[in-house]
């Protein structure tokens, strides 16, 4: 199947992905970069700690891309996920969807997102100032949209 899923030690492309989606019949390529940001739950935080079993998490990952060409109609997707210390402002996520027009590619970009946090075996540590803790499904700090 094609699509790029995978996650890596070092610094994501964008470009990488926006490679891996573009395409003479594609109208639409929509983007989400998840960045490490500075605060959660009214705590300063100071880095991420990401942690996978990476062939199960890469799999799982393929499987939301089989998800989304049965539902949304396109297999340009990829999805990439920094593992290891992030600090602030640092990309841990880059989805990347190309479709022919931009409500399916806008869509299953979402679904991605959500999927990917819903099952994907990926585990998130944030660092404090005095302590770490280890987070734990979906924040219900966030938004779905």
């Amino acid at each position: 199947m094609p699509g790029l899923y995978r996650i890596v030690e070092c610094p994501l492309e964008l470009q990488e992905a926006i490679r891996a989606v573009s395409g003479p019949d594609r109208g639409a390529i929509a983007i989400f970069i998840g960045t490490t940001r500075d605060h959660h739950g009214g705590r300063p935080v100071q880095s991420l700690e990401y942690h996978a079993y990476v062939p199960m998490a890469e799999a799982v990952m393929r499987q939301i891309g089989q998800e989304i060409e049965s539902r949304f109609g396109t297999q340009h997707i990829a999805i990439l996920h920094r593992i290891g210390r992030l600090d602030i402002g640092d990309p841990s996520v880059i989805i990347a969807v190309g479709a022919a027009h931009r409500r399916e590619a806008l869509a299953a970009c979402a679904h991605a997102i959500e999927r990917l946090k819903e099952i994907v075996p990926i585990w998130k540590k944030e660092h404090y100032a005095d302590s770490a803790r280890w987070i734990e499904g979906l924040d219900p700090h966030e938004s779905s949209s």
